[in-house]
């Protein structure tokens, strides 16, 4: 790709507003100049707080963002100034490992939002390039509706693969340097040999968090100039009368990306598909319609520079556990003096955090389905309630309660119903804690006792027509999050009214099944129908299982 493809992709569109892009990636300081004037709209995630300027992930995040919405004469030039953002902090400073639950939960909430591009600078290294259920069915979301998800390959510098780059439908982003030739470090899978593009990924230009400038290396840096140019393509669509169609996009950038020559590389699938070609992504789309011909050029350059207010060192970036930000420090000539240059007083120019606007309100609901647990959050609420639930008698000795024994939690909550308000309730899929739920409103009392009614129908024998396999849980999304015992940590939903929390009895429905047909079976037959019918129903619920928040799924569960 060369800047001169990019000026004249930029003298058609910088970007249309009704183009909406996700970045997924960690805080962002939005009162550094370069977004002044830029329309962001940050989203509640697990990932709260403000850009930290000694934050490895607020550098990393604010980097990304800037190279995609950096305003005109600002210091850093984004690709798409003039579209549409949603922030979606997923990467803590602090290192919290990021699930690939919370980053299925993330893409959803992008998708709700309205996002046509999801920018992931990010993923985890996977041996045959599979992800977990949860991710698996957000990028499958992603397609059914024509999102494109745009994610980094990953810089281990091996044929390997990332997720979520490595999924299908997603545009997988390797990085190559300012010749044009794939750099050392970016990855070349398998599957990116049929959906992986090469963008300039060295020493690109961004911001940093508390001001100033600062130039970073990485396919992390690479996918945000891929996502920018994606979005102006979307942009041409819409300017053209055309419906913006992603997944088009991403099939004009892969079929008309440059193969490498052998003077770029001795190994072709480093190349992946190719490199990144407007002139070619354009007449792919457009042929030969759009006025003033983009001059076909070489790949050479960033295409990304812009004016700098301070150029800094950059900082060398460790990895995240488990989902990392794909980054790696740029080497700058020690001639540069690290500076940043000092930010105004005023912040009432800026950008700052909004709340989601009003067309995003149905995106807050829940209805979800699993299994009810509860947590103590910390040892001092296990203890006290260890300290307050009569001990149990084992013949004639006297033993020690046990808070973490349901059947014991629920005789002793019987006795005393206030104390449900002490626990920290949980919404669980395959033992996995999704959701904290905690009920609000003039009803709470009536739904704490809902919640230990099912709790007690779950500590029934699996053969009993009372045992409740699984629970469903309506709420709303507090935008607030609670911390587990175990460190983990999930949002907190807001059951309004016991109104939708039902126990899932199946043995009691294969039993009402059965009756109907009782007259015309036998007792051999009764069993296998009952077997039969009842994984039936599991397969049902695991099939489809999903944490509840788009509108497909809440109709699916109900």
């Amino acid at each position: 790709m060369n800047l001169l493809a990019l000026e004249q992709l930029w003298a058609k569109t910088s970007g249309s507003p009704q183009i909406c892009i996700a970045v997924l990636d960690g805080l962002i300081d939005l009162k550094h100049p370069c977004f002044l004037g830029a329309d962001l709209t940050v989203l509640p995630t697990l990932v709260s707080g403000e850009a930290n300027p000694d934050g490895e992930m607020s550098l990393h995040g604010t980097h990304v963002a800037s190279i995609i919405f950096g305003q005109l004469g600002s210091p850093v030039r984004g690709i798409a100034p003039q579209c549409k953002g949603l922030i979606v902090p997923v990467f803590a400073d602090e290192g919290r490992q990021l699930s690939q639950l919370d980053l299925a939960r993330a893409i959803e909430q992008a998708v709700n939002a309205g996002a046509h591009i999801i920018n992931i600078s990010g993923g985890q290294l996977t041996d045959e390039g599979e992800a977990e259920g949860w991710l698996q069915r957000s990028v499958q979301l992603c397609q059914e509706k024509n999102v494109l998800i745009v994610a980094a390959a990953g810089n281990d510098g091996c044929a390997c693969l990332h997720v979520p780059a490595a999924l299908p439908a997603v545009l997988a982003v390797g990085a190559m340097d300012d010749q044009g030739k794939p750099i050392n470090f970016s990855n070349w899978g398998e599957s990116y040999q049929n959906q992986g593009i090469l963008a300039p990924g060295e020493n690109i230009l961004g911001a940093k968090p508390g001001g100033g400038t600062t130039r970073l290396s990485g396919t992390s840096f690479a996918t945000p100039i891929t996502t920018g140019v994606a979005a102006l393509l979307l942009s041409l669509q819409i300017q053209r009368g055309e419906t913006p169609n992603p997944q088009k996009v991403r099939d004009a950038i892969l079929k008309s990306a440059l193969p490498c020559t052998p003077a770029d590389t001795t190994d072709a699938s480093r190349c992946l598909v190719g490199k990144l070609n407007i002139p070619g992504s354009l007449n792919y789309l457009f042929g030969g319609t759009v006025s003033d011909p983009i001059e076909a050029v070489a790949p050479s350059g960033c295409g990304c520079t812009g004016i700098k207010l301070t150029e800094v060192e950059a900082s060398d970036l460790s990895p995240v556990n488990g989902l990392t930000a794909n980054s790696i420090a740029a080497s700058i000539p020690q001639s540069i003096t690290p500076s940043i240059s000092p930010m105004t007083s005023s912040v009432s120019n800026f950008v700052t955090a909004s709340q989601a606007p009003s067309e995003l309100a149905d995106s807050q609901f829940v209805y979800a389905l699993g299994t009810l647990g509860y947590d103590f959050g910390s040892e001092a609420r296990r203890d006290s309630f260890k300290q307050l639930m009569p001990a149990n008698s084992i013949g004639d000795i006297a033993v020690p309660a046990n808070p973490y024994d349901s059947r014991q939690m629920v005789d002793y909550l019987a006795a005393s119903p206030s104390e449900s308000r002490s626990l920290i309730w949980t919404l669980n899929i395959e033992l996995t804690p999704i959701y904290a739920i905690e009920p609000q409103g003039a009803f709470a009392r009536d739904t704490y006792a809902v919640l230990q009614e099912l709790l007690a129908g779950q500590i029934q024998a699996e053969t009993s027509e009372e045992f409740v396999e699984r629970v469903s849980i309506p709420g709303v999304l507090t935008g607030k999050t609670v911390k587990l015992f175990s460190g983990q940590i999930v949002p907190l939903i807001a059951p309004q009214n016991p109104r939708g929390m039902y126990g899932w009895k199946i043995n009691t429905l294969v039993s009402a099944a059965i009756e109907t047909v009782q007259t015309t079976v036998g007792d051999a037959q009764e069993e296998s129908i009952r077997r039969t019918l009842s994984n039936f129903l599991n397969r049902i619920y695991y099939d489809l299982r999903n944490l509840g928040t788009t509108s497909q799924d809440r109709a699916l569960n109900l």
